[in-house]
């Protein structure tokens, strides 16, 4: 059995999840970013003055049965107009338990026991923390919803306040056989877990091979622009140590989605000539997903060739 932490947060991480828990020799621990301030969890976060729990939350559906009820329900979201509008039951459920329990670390563990999950989430600190981030044009950006407003180069990324990560995050990193970075957003899913005080030191005293996946696209307000190279380079640079493999999309996209991503001035990540002297696994990994949310066609990784690629990475 190998001890396999990935590092992320949002739709990349639980993708990943889907797929790896199907490999029957991982025993699976999710790091998961706590600096969220969209949606539901934003609205929980400054109202309750808890850790947002929508990551959180997507990662333990992630891992847990598809077809359970209690799953389902903790997946499930108001979309009539009125107090509950836009919130997930989930998203409460962590909410209350936190509000009972008095730690939102103790709470995401509840509900993994609750659903049986199939590894083990971690939020990377119980502390409440913002992010704030230095563009190339001298502009400081507070917060997700700042950075989303981006449209510069980000130059710098830092916390309002220093934090630690939770004990058990420190332990998983230690004691890991392998861990993964991405997929997800740069600066605001996998960065934001390498600035909790302890985790780039439990990672680099770690001599396990660590592996980037690469976002398929580019994305606004973070990295448009940003080869692969670069992305790997940020993430080193606050890591403080380097990264083994990198494992990268090679499907085209299909040309009527290109055009709507490029109004939005994404792009495919580019494999440049520095990424190219790296250790690559360029493979086709693209899904076409329709989002719950705003229900457009969306570019995905596909959860079961990952699975694939990753388990021959750490065989």
């Amino acid at each position: 059995m190998k001890d396999i932490v990935v590092i992320g947060g949002g739709t990349g991480l639980s993708t990943l999840l889907r797929g790896l828990k199907r490999v029957r020799n991982f025993r699976l621990t999710a790091v998961v970013t706590i600096t969220d301030e969209g949606g539901s969890s934003g609205t929980i976060r400054e109202e309750m003055n808890i850790p947002p729990p929508g990551d959180v939350r997507n990662n333990i559906v992630a891992l847990a049965e598809d077809e359970n009820l209690l799953t389902q329900l903790i997946r499930y979201r108001f979309t009539d107009t009125g107090v509950f509008e836009n919130h997930s039951v989930g998203n409460i459920v962590l909410a209350a338990l936190t509000k009972i329990l008095g730690s939102f670390p103790e709470a995401v563990k509840k509900l993994s026991d609750v659903l049986a999950i199939q590894g083990t989430v971690y939020p990377v600190s119980s502390q409440i923390v913002r992010l704030i981030a230095v563009n190339d044009q001298g502009k400081t950006l507070i917060g997700e919803k700042g950075i989303e407003q981006n449209t510069g180069k980000i130059v710098y990324i830092t916390t309002n306040k220093r934090f630690p990560a939770i004990p058990e995050v420190i332990g998983a990193l230690k004691s890991a056989h392998g861990m993964i970075f991405g997929p997800g957003s740069l600066y605001t899913s996998i960065i934001p877990n390498i600035l909790a005080d302890g985790v780039p030191e439990a990672i680099a005293s770690n001599p396990c091979r660590k592996v980037y996946i690469a976002n398929i696209m580019t994305q606004m307000g973070e990295t448009l622009s940003m080869s692969l190279s670069e992305h790997v380079s940020e993430i080193e640079r606050y890591l403080g140590s380097p990264l083994d493999d990198l494992v990268v999309n090679s499907e085209e996209i299909p040309d009527t989605l290109m055009k709507r991503y490029a109004e939005q001035r994404a792009e495919p990540v580019k494999i440049d000539s520095a990424a190219v002297r790296r250790r690559l696994l360029i493979e086709k990994l693209l899904k076409l997903v329709v989002d719950d949310r705003d229900q457009l066609l969306k570019v995905r990784h596909d959860e079961i060739k990952l699975a694939a690629i990753i388990k021959r990475i750490f065989s």
